[in-house]
């Protein structure tokens, strides 16, 4: 078993999560809103903070996180 969310977002840049979180921090993280600190990761040479799909997939399916929002 991978980390789970909160351990994975206590070892990101948190400047980056506050701005891809922001008017947003009420609700559950979004997918996407992963996507986008991945992103960051690897346009940072910081390849080695994203998450295995195996860990996505558990947050998904443990609800951690939100693949989507009605």
């Amino acid at each position: 078993m991978g980390r789970s969310f909160q351990e994975w977002l206590n070892q990101q840049d948190q400047s980056v999560v506050a701005k891809t979180r922001a008017g947003d921090e009420a609700n559950k993280p979004l997918l996407n809103q992963i996507n986008w600190i991945w992103v960051n990761n690897l346009m940072n040479q910081k390849a080695d903070l994203n998450p295995t799909s195996a860990e996505l997939l558990d947050w998904v399916t443990s609800g951690q996180i939100d693949a989507m929002r009605k």
